[in-house]
């Protein structure tokens, strides 16, 4: 019997939209439909933005709700376009809630069936508020129409036991039509635990998995008692979206199919090797993390390349969406473990993807790609974010080889960069919630606080190579010779995570960037751009990681203007609204600004909050300096004027130091006129009633801060 039912008519999407949401509370198991205006569709167009709206309206008024507070949601959604088949990258889910590492709203996107999958059984978003009382699993049936809490008694907690058993309980002989979401032990004792989103691989009879990975998102899960989420739709079909103009459809998706197919193999081959192609590329420019960011290559480097994943990826194409021709999501079949609770076995490992290899592998100084595969299944199956878990474990080594921490803290663990062994107990130690690891697992500014009140560390080293900003660790690019991305990091709403702003190569290595100017125009273009996929239900991947050939040609190359113009043309064909690419510019300013307010609802959102460690923006230590000193003494005498000769390597770092903190600020300053911020970094009321996001509590709290 059911813990609770609700029995719904299943409707019909119109124009990508059901035009309701599903609510349900696990304190009184209550499950209730809830309706979408049109002033909601139109301002918050769907995804990301549906998620913060419901989030918003859903906490408290006269309080700061924490992460584990029953009122808290995890809410998840898809998007208009999310769920075409037709069009590559249509698969995303995008899940918002308040994170136990940043204590604000997180946004986080994984690939899989399950987003698209919930759309079409009924419902453009989903909420889950309160606390179960034992452990429970949501079931969605979209054959049926019907949603049921149901006890989770007797069921593993590791995702690739999970993923199996309720796909064979629940799929029958059509496992396809199940996507499960679920976490892992690791996410009940860290802060970092994610969600694993399932889909059926029939190709190789096996379930896989993608990540809404960042900001601990699965530890509100495993707070909550929730076991799973598994939602089941048989009746998948090309215009299952039932778009405004199908023809038009027709027309954009299968030209951009073609496309990849074409040019794909010519260019990153993402089809064969995925996002491992990036490990070559940031060794060769100085920008792979290696030893807590120190520095940004080693001689080791290609150890973790794409040529050796090659050889260890399964042949074969299965997308995490149906009908995705970028098919980057790569697996390692039948990898046999040497560590852990599952020591023996053979089992699927889904990647590993470039941040993964970074942050795991070169960032923790060790170059061992079959380590890399291991410690990503034990990630996953736990419930753990990978990029967190590296950043994290690269941010103690470095403390440990400062003598910052000793053994004694480690509880006995050399923690000295390279040492494989002792990171990969670091994560079987998170999963059974003891040892060092649970240490690690609060957090890069959790740890700082702890290292320098309980062990006497110098918080003022702990805060330049703390890795972390807003709380959230970051992902794995080296910063210090690319002011825009530091503000790319910096100035993100979530924290430092590369989806917002990815602008390394367009500052660093083509330098078309090179004003505050041009640098503030690009953190305004590209945050909305990339914010947009977030609202749609689409993957970034197929806009820029594959290129028209005539694109270098073009005036801002960057941008792959044709692909955006076949964005909005997409737009129109499922919902019948006719865009410009301005027009897409504009729908993310609305959730963007939005979601800065929210911070500033949360105790957030200001200027202060925009701060990176020092090592994201220069040289920390003497050793850093050194190895890169012929670079930095050519700075210093060119845009300083100072002559370096004889100087000691202190002085230098210093002025150097000074001189970057100076531009970090004059970047803030250009980008918040840009974004029509004031100085404080909060959005003017005149922007606010531009966007049309004027809503009463929305303009009293910005009231406060003009």
């Amino acid at each position: 019997m059911p813990i609770a039912e609700f029995k719904y008519d299943l409707g019909k999407v119109e124009k990508g939209y059901n035009n309701r949401t599903l609510h349900i509370n696990l304190t009184n198991n209550k499950i209730t439909s809830k309706p979408v205006s049109k002033k909601m569709k139109q301002t918050f167009i769907g995804g990301r933005g549906f998620n913060l709206w419901l989030l918003w309206n859903a906490l408290p008024k006269n309080r700061t709700v924490k992460w584990n507070d029953p009122e808290n949601e995890i809410c998840i959604a898809c998007g208009p376009l999310g769920g075409t088949t037709l069009f590559p990258g249509s698969g995303k889910s995008i899940a918002v809630s308040i994170s136990p590492l940043t204590n604000s709203v997180m946004d986080s996107n994984a690939g899989g069936y399950f987003g698209p999958y919930l759309k079409f059984s009924g419902w453009d978003a989903l909420e889950i508020q309160g606390k179960a009382k034992s452990e429970v699993i949501i079931l969605i049936d979209g054959d049926e129409g019907n949603v049921q809490i149901v006890d989770a008694k007797g069921l593993p907690s590791e995702t690739h036991l999970l993923g199996e058993t309720l796909t064979e309980k629940y799929g029958d002989a059509k496992k396809r039509s199940i996507s499960i979401v679920s976490s892992g032990p690791g996410a009940e004792h860290t802060r970092f635990g994610i969600l694993n989103f399932s889909w059926y691989d029939s190709q190789r009879k096996t379930v896989r998995y993608k990540q809404a990975a960042r900001g601990g998102i699965g530890t509100i899960f495993r707070d909550k008692k929730i076991k799973a989420i598994v939602v089941k739709f048989s009746g998948l079909r090309a215009d299952s979206n039932h778009p405004a103009n199908f023809n038009v459809l027709k027309q954009v998706g299968p030209a951009y199919n073609k496309e990849i197919r074409t040019l794909d193999p010519k260019q990153n081959e993402m089809a064969v090797v995925g996002t491992t192609h990036l490990v070559d590329i940031m060794n060769k420019f100085d920008l792979l993390p290696t030893h807590n960011f120190k520095f940004g290559s080693h001689p080791k480097g290609s150890n973790l390349s794409a040529e050796v994943y090659r050889k260890k990826f399964h042949t074969g194409f299965d997308g995490c969406w149906a009908g995705c021709t970028v098919a980057c999501s790569h697996l390692v079949k039948d990898f046999e473990l040497k560590t852990g609770p599952f020591k023996g076995e053979h089992v699927p490992v889904d990647g590993p993807e470039y941040e993964t290899i970074a942050g795991l592998g070169s960032n923790c100084g060790i170059f061992d790609a079959d380590h890399v595969i291991e410690i990503n299944f034990y990630c996953d199956t736990y419930g753990l974010d990978t990029i967190s878990v590296g950043t994290a474990t690269a941010f103690a080594m470095e403390c440990y080889e400062m003598g910052l921490i000793d053994n004694e803290v480690t509880g006995g663990l050399e923690l000295n960069f390279g040492n494989k062994e002792t990171a990969m107990e670091l994560v079987h130690q998170m999963a059974r919630g003891e040892g060092f690891g649970v240490i690690i697992g609060q957090g890069v500014r959790r740890m700082k606080k702890l290292f320098a009140e309980k062990y006497g560390a110098n918080p003022k080293i702990l805060q330049d190579i703390g890795m972390e900003a807003k709380g959230l660790e970051f992902s794995e690019y080296v910063t210090k010779e690319s002011l825009a991305q530091q503000g790319g990091y910096g100035l993100a709403l979530k924290g430092p995570q590369h989806d917002e702003a990815w602008l390394i190569f367009l500052d660093m290595v083509r330098n078309l960037i090179p004003t505050f100017k041009q640098k503030a125009e690009a953190l305004h273009w590209f945050p909305m751009f990339r914010t947009w996929f977030g609202l749609n239900g689409l993957c970034k991947l197929p806009w820029n990681d594959i290129t028209p050939e005539d694109n270098k040609n073009t005036p801002e190359p960057a941008k792959v203007i044709a692909h955006v113009e076949n964005y909005a043309n997409f737009f129109y064909a499922v919902t019948g609204r006719k865009v410009s690419t301005d027009d897409l510019i504009l729908m993310s300013e609305k959730v963007y600004n939005f979601q800065r307010i929210f911070n500033l609802r949360m105790g957030f959102g200001t200027r202060e909050h925009d701060d990176i460690p020092y090592r994201a923006v220069g040289p920390v230590t003497k050793e850093e300096y050194e190895s890169r000193a012929e670079r930095y003494d050519k700075q210093l005498k060119e845009k300083l004027g100072y002559d370096p000769t004889g100087k000691p390597t202190e002085e230098k770092l210093a002025v150097l130091k000074k001189h970057r903190q100076d531009e970090y600020e004059k970047l803030k300053d250009a980008v918040y006129k840009r974004r029509g911020w004031n100085l404080n970094g909060v959005p003017t009321l005149r922007k606010v009633k531009e966007l049309g996001i004027d809503f009463p509590d929305v303009v009293e709290l910005v009231k406060k801060f003009q």
